[in-house]
């Protein structure tokens, strides 16, 4: 059978975040950030059933992408990939896990048929990754929560088929917005998210004529809209070659299937 590689963002924003993943013959969550009972949700509407999951990958230990990590590992004994820092300080809010397997950022590992590659971000988490995500030849890269595009996150953005990539706030809207003072500095600071404008160069320098799919994530409900952030980014793809989606809070995108 030709299996294709398939994702969705079930949600994404500062109130929860969570991405499936599957290849056709195994299937992922990365992060799990709203409770169980909305995850499986989501997964039921777009016809999804946890029990088929053979991970969960957990990028940093922010509430927003473990939430329903525990609760979800426990109950359909799901395992649980992180690494070392991230379970320490995950542990109080995850609780007990049926199993939890470490990995070392810059190490490539396999769960089942999928390959994956975690990298380092910059931003306030104990060891907070994006990851490459590899099956049936193509490469899905996922990189939010992030301050700045290192030369590494370029790197590893290279040659993605489909690619997750913060655009979390209009410059704007967030300087002038109801923030204090010290949030918007640390938002806007190394550590802290991508801009529109910072997203918009970063596809600027990673796009390729196959690059498919470009799904913009973790939009603050405050501080920027899908049509300001499409509107500063939509330019830096060719349209011919790459479709640009926003992932939202509220519901579940649609189930994109790669080329």
């Amino acid at each position: 059978m030709d299996y294709k590689l398939a994702v969705c963002v079930l949600a994404s924003g500062s109130r929860g975040n969570a991405i499936y993943v599957s290849d056709g013959i195994t299937s992922i969550l990365v992060d799990a950030g709203l409770s169980g009972i909305e995850i499986e949700r989501r997964l039921k509407f777009r016809g999804i059933s946890p029990e088929t999951f053979s991970a969960i990958v957990v990028t940093h230990e922010h509430t927003d992408h473990i939430l329903g990590v525990g609760v979800l590992s426990r109950r359909y004994h799901i395992p649980v990939y992180l690494s070392g820092d991230t379970k320490r300080a995950a542990e109080p809010a995850t609780g007990k896990l049926f199993q939890s397997i470490d990995f070392e950022p810059g190490r490539t590992f396999a769960v089942r048929s999928l390959m994956l590659h975690p990298f380092a971000l910059s931003h306030d988490a104990e060891d907070p990754v994006g990851l490459t995500l590899s099956g049936n030849g193509k490469k899905i890269g996922i990189a939010t929560d992030m301050g700045i595009a290192t030369g590494l996150v370029k790197d590893h953005l290279q040659e993605c088929t489909l690619l997750v990539l913060e655009a979390n706030h209009d410059i704007q809207m967030l300087e002038e917005g109801p923030y204090p003072w010290p949030l918007k500095q640390r938002i806007q600071g190394r550590q802290g998210h991508l801009s529109n404008v910072q997203s918009r160069d970063l596809l600027k320098e990673i796009r390729h004529r196959g690059l498919a799919h470009v799904v913009l994530a973790h939009l603050s409900e405050t501080n920027n809209t899908p049509e300001k952030a499409l509107h500063t980014i939509e330019g830096s793809v060719d349209s011919r070659f790459t479709r640009i989606d926003v992932a939202l809070q509220d519901r579940c995108g649609d189930l994109l299937i790669l080329p």
